[in-house]
């Protein structure tokens, strides 16, 4: 996999506060490597090492690109959905930013089972069918419509198992990680001061509460994603 310069610079990280993680008295002792200093009762992330693990996970999404690739964006979390939710639209990405259903990858049947019925309601309301029907039916088909809007809306596109799947808080998205794992599924994941860097194939030391600091790692891959797409596209 070749190297490519992805324009990741220190100054910007530090404006965005990458670099802050927990408090000392919470954090896993795996993460001693990525940690460069304590400040004030916080544990300090070491941007020179974010800036090499980030550059790789652009490497890695961009070959992925551009072999046509199906990605998926995982960010559950209040500070987190907004960004994910427009990473993933830019760059033509599957996304989860409400809440991860168990299951989601690892009974994949179950979950194709309800995107079926989720297109089909769609398709329905487009048409205006559900409002034909008797009121009390009607109510609880948009009902049901909308709680799979919310939980399903960011993967309505997705046929199949995604070949990579970008974790924001890997504490927040567990669940979702561990599916991964045991898929085989290759991960890339935000880590915090508080997080296992082993568990991830490339781990992003990151602070992963700050909306500025998720939008730019987000950003980053967004942008490699897209000039993958783009060799793809030219190649053709």
């Amino acid at each position: 996999m070749a190297r490519r310069y992805w324009n990741i610079n220190l100054e910007e990280m530090l404006e965005a506060g990458v670099h802050f993680g927990h408090g000392t008295r919470k954090w896993n002792p795996r993460m001693a490597p990525y940690i460069s200093a304590k400040r004030k009762g916080i544990h300090i992330t070491n941007l020179t090492r974010t800036a090499r693990f980030l550059s790789e996970a652009c490497d890695l999404v961009f070959d992925a690109a551009s072999k046509r690739k199906q990605f998926l964006i995982v960010g559950t979390k209040k500070k987190a959905a907004d960004s994910v939710a427009r990473a993933a639209i830019r760059a033509r990405c599957h996304y989860v930013n409400k809440k991860w259903l168990g299951g989601m990858l690892t009974n994949w049947p179950t979950t194709e089972t309800r995107l079926h019925k989720f297109r089909d309601l769609r398709t329905e309301q487009k048409m205006g069918r559900l409002n034909r029907l008797p009121k009390r039916d009607a109510a609880m088909l948009k009902r049901q419509l909308s709680r799979l809007q919310t939980y399903l809306g960011g993967i309505k596109y997705m046929t199949g198992l995604p070949d990579i799947v970008i974790i924001v808080d890997q504490q927040e998205e567990y669940t979702a990680l561990r599916e991964c794992i045991t898929l085989g599924i290759p991960t890339i994941c935000l880590i915090d001061t508080n997080c296992d860097p082993d568990l991830a194939d490339i781990s992003i030391p990151a602070n992963d509460d700050a909306i500025a600091s998720i939008r730019l790692i987000l950003n980053k891959l967004v942008v490699a994603i897209c000039e993958g797409r783009s060799g793809y596209i030219r190649n053709l």
